[in-house]
């Protein structure tokens, strides 16, 4: 069986607060767009693991889809599993590939070895895994609250706008990008926010990360600014970095403007 994980991206983040176990309760929309890794799982007289694509710079034991299928054969009974991971989407770039990669296969071993559990089940193995992990057991527009792993549906779509993500060559640790902001309690709630029109969002959709990451890689800052630059409707990083968006209103073909830039362009969806 083979699935398509896609990536996300935040529409606004805001850092609330510091909890007492050290992570941070925050307030962010996860939106999915198809741009996709590809994992395949089928039946095996013993577990393994492969990967091609983009290399992973962790040891294979480590990696979010292996601790996904131990976490399940913790609990439950199924038979072996080979699991390949082709990756394409860029890692340390705030667009989730590593969490879409693990939920995918919690759904696929849930499929294949017919366990019948719930998505709401699911989204608890998810939320051991990743912060963010939840969100990609059921990949469409959701808010974010907790660490990120209290979902709600978000009443907002990018359908019919065009998207382009470019990704400078840098890595942004997501512990530096936390330690670089101060928690507040945003002056209007983001559901508010997102309601206005796209073209509206550049004077109050937020990233908080931003002011922190930009200042130690003004690279990313200057992709933003480009694609204001280009055209964009609304431009942001998209969770602590290093990946940029921009929000068309119709197709453009940006890729001269980002050289030495991983990129990738498509229309929303809802």
């Amino acid at each position: 069986m083979v699935v398509f994980p896609p990536c996300k991206i935040n529409l606004g983040l805001h850092i609330i607060r510091k909890r007492p176990d050290g992570y941070h309760d925050i307030e962010t929309c996860f939106y999915p767009l198809p741009w996709t890794d590809i994992l395949e799982a089928i039946p095996s007289s013993a577990f393994q693991f492969t990967q091609t694509g983009l290399p992973i710079d962790s040891a294979p034991e480590l990696n979010l889809c292996v601790r996904a299928y131990h976490a399940l054969k913790a609990d439950h009974e199924f038979t072996p599993l080979h699991i390949h991971l082709h990756k394409i989407v860029p890692m340390g770039a705030g667009l989730g590939g590593g969490s879409a990669d693990a939920a995918f296969t919690l759904v696929l071993i849930n499929e294949i070895g017919k366990l019948g559990l719930s998505r709401e089940k699911l989204n608890e193995y998810a939320a051991a895994l990743g912060s963010d992990c939840s969100f990609f057991v059921d990949p469409r527009p959701q808010m974010g609250l907790g660490r990120g792993e209290q979902l709600q549906p978000a009443s907002v779509s990018l359908k019919g706008f065009f998207l382009v993500i470019v990704k400078p060559p840098v890595h942004v640790s997501t512990r530096d990008a936390y330690a670089g902001v101060t928690p507040a309690v945003p002056a209007q709630p983001l559901p508010e926010i997102l309601q206005q029109p796209v073209h509206l969002w550049r004077n109050s959709l937020v990233n908080q990360f931003e002011e922190s990451v930009f200042a130690r890689y003004p690279l990313i800052r200057e992709a933003k600014e480009e694609m204001y630059r280009q055209g964009a409707a609304y431009a942001s990083m998209s969770g602590s970095g290093a990946s940029v968006f921009g929000i068309f209103s119709s197709e453009v073909n940006l890729r001269s403007a980002f050289p030495g830039m991983t990129y990738w362009a498509g229309f929303g969806q809802d």
